[in-house]
């Protein structure tokens, strides 16, 4: 017998649900305001309800939070703010008790300038540290003063170079997302060993593997030309991503890794690869023979409202023909080519998704986010929910000041840039569009506190004390305590309630949803998304998706007959279309069915 390979290859981490916890808004619970590490262990029990097999924590580890932890000043020593290393420990047991697993944050591309390694390394040229950073000299004006090295931009901040000048050393350091988050320099091989010692360290105590940021900007071209100037005349700096996103020896080193440490765990691994959309460039990392990564995050479906070739501060128009051609160009190339598929439409750097591709008005928040949970629990791949996406949390309201409410760095750096172009009544329609981008793809939006309850501070934190980051306004009707007493006998099902459904279907049909084949039905000029997925023992499933706000008809296609509707984002108005050959479906109204054989 062949041996099995791709879909047909049974892995833990592929059937794994994972939930994506961003800590300082998850759960207080020393009344700072601020998330806790026992905060997350605190509910354990709400997400094993819910069906969660692996806890992924962005970074806790010491860190002057200049980028809300993703700038280390210790990777093996937990942030203060967040608790201690017992404080891990003992999640870590805790979630052995319910046969869970967690997952840590890898953050390797760069460090905190606040690290020792940085210190020592900007100390001195003669430093033994130098070399563990890239430093350039200086270009030179024509009076003298030095000039960044290139003409990369900052990536959370593309008015501003992505060198930082040490007036010291007379030296350039490269920080490609803030002056504070200086590149580590991996063709160095002694910063490669030093980053093994920390994945090993982790996955000695217990950790069941990573989630890699921006993995794929490690190797850059040591040449460091010049950039193509995208963003036209008027702007210095223009993003230079073709020369470090997927660099010449990215797959080397990833290769590396995975010899030196992940071979030896029996690891789960997912790469943050911003940039990427090229399937064979993809397989590189993520074929099951590649000896590289389990997976990736494709990001086509949240990059999906960029302007093409532009910064992700834009906007694009989208429509259910451009969703189809991306789920079905990556359904198909993993199960064609023997790769393996991230499932995920929301996290921390991204807007809210029941506003992003849904109606978030009071009236079709709740449909809209049960029809992007049935997508998402019946597609093929290791599925991601992030915290609060299974209750439909919203972005902020538009009425909220932008210059006291936003907190991120992105969009401080973004607000500033446009006001400094278009502000003052240089440009009025260019400085509404900035306020529209931020109202509509900040990432502030998805960073607002979980909403526990319909009590004081949505029960994040205890009545009296100052949430770090402002509750959003909804948390009397969006709740988990709410949503969690809903959908008993003949109730509409809350959004949690059809989450923890069809997250239980998942499990139990693996054969077809997690492992099965994929086939997109109907034309493509159809204005519904139509796919069938089939199981070799869990038979074919249909799922119909109207991503649109008006009642649409559907034919289901000649010699399919669907024996039962068995779930549908209207509950069980959606599912009483039995035998029709065509059906009606409302707005954003989205039904799973089982096809007769």
């Amino acid at each position: 017998m062949a041996p099995l390979t791709g879909t047909e290859q049974h892995r833990w981490w592929k059937e794994a649900v994972i939930y994506q916890i961003y800590p300082s808004t998850f759960k207080d619970t020393n009344g700072d305001g601020w998330g806790d590490v026992k905060g997350i262990t605190s509910k354990l029990d709400y997400l094993k309800k819910l069906g969660i097999d692996i806890v992924w924590v962005s970074p806790i580890y010491k860190s002057p939070q200049a980028d809300m932890g993703y700038d280390i000043a210790d990777y093996k020593v937990i942030d203060p703010i967040y608790g201690s290393l017992g404080d891990v420990d003992n999640l870590i047991t805790e979630l052995k008790k319910r046969d869970m697993k967690l997952m840590m944050d890898l953050v390797v591309n760069h460090t905190s300038e606040m690290h020792p390694w940085f210190l020592s390394s900007r100390s001195s040229k003669s430093s033994p540290k130098r070399s563990w950073y890239i430093w350039k000299s200086p270009r030179r004006s024509s009076t003298g003063e030095p000039l960044p090295p290139n003409n990369w931009a900052q990536i959370l901040g593309e008015a501003n170079s992505a060198w930082t000048y040490d007036a010291a050393t007379d030296e350039y350091y490269l920080s490609l997302f803030t002056p504070n988050q200086p590149d580590l320099n991996w063709e160095n091989p002694d910063v490669r060993a030093a980053v093994y010692d920390v994945m090993n360290f982790w996955l000695a105590r217990g950790a069941c593997g990573y989630r890699m940021d921006v993995i794929n900007m490690i190797s850059k071209d040591q040449r460091f030309p010049d950039a193509a100037e995208v963003l036209g005349p008027g702007h210095d700096y223009h993003p230079g991503g073709a020369y470090f996103v997927n660099g010449p020896r990215m797959h080397e080193f990833l290769q590396e890794m995975n010899r030196e440490v992940l071979s030896k765990y029996d690891a789960i691994t997912v790469g943050e690869m911003p940039g990427v959309s090229d399937i064979d460039e993809v397989l590189r990392s993520v074929g099951s023979t590649a000896g590289e990564l389990n997976m990736i995050f494709i990001f086509d479906i949240v990059d999906i409202d960029n302007e093409p070739g532009k910064v992700r501060f834009t906007l694009h128009p989208w429509d259910v023909h451009d969703l189809r051609r991306i789920v079905r160009k990556w359904q198909r190339a993993m199960i064609d080519r023997d790769g393996w598929n991230s499932v995920f439409v929301e996290n921390h750097d991204n807007p809210r998704s029941v506003s992003r591709y849904c109606d978030d008005s009071d009236r079709w928040k709740t449909t809209g986010a049960k029809l992007l949970a049935l997508m998402q629990t019946t597609l093929a791949g290791t599925l991601f929910v992030y915290q609060g996406e299974e209750l439909g949390m919203r972005n902020v309201p538009r009425s909220w000041d932008i210059e006291t409410e936003y907190k991120d760095i992105e969009a401080v750096n973004f607000w500033a840039k446009s006001k400094r172009l278009y502000g003052g009544g240089k440009d009025p329609a260019k400085m509404a569009l900035a306020r529209e981008i931020l109202e509509k793809k900040a990432r502030d939006h998805s960073r607002t506190p979980m909403q526990w309850t319909a009590g004081p501070n949505a029960g994040f934190c205890d009545e009296g004390v100052l949430p770090w980051m402002r509750v959003n306004d909804d948390w009397r009707e969006v709740n988990a305590e709410q949503q969690l007493a809903e959908g008993k006998a003949g109730e509409e099902l809350s959004v949690w309630r059809f989450w923890q459904r069809a997250l239980a279907s998942r499990k139990q049909h693996k054969d077809v949803f997690v492992y099965g084949d994929f086939e997109t039905v109907g034309d493509d000029r159809d204005e519904v998304f139509a796919y069938l997925r089939t199981g070799e023992q869990g038979g074919r499933w249909l799922v119909v998706l109207n991503f649109s706000g008006k009642v649409v008809g559907w034919n289901v296609p000649v010699g399919m007959e669907v024996a039962e509707w068995v779930a549908g984002s209207w509950d069980n108005a959606g599912v009483e279309k039995k035998g029709e050959a065509r059906i009606e479906l409302r707005e954003w109204e989205g039904i799973l069915g089982k096809c007769r054989e």
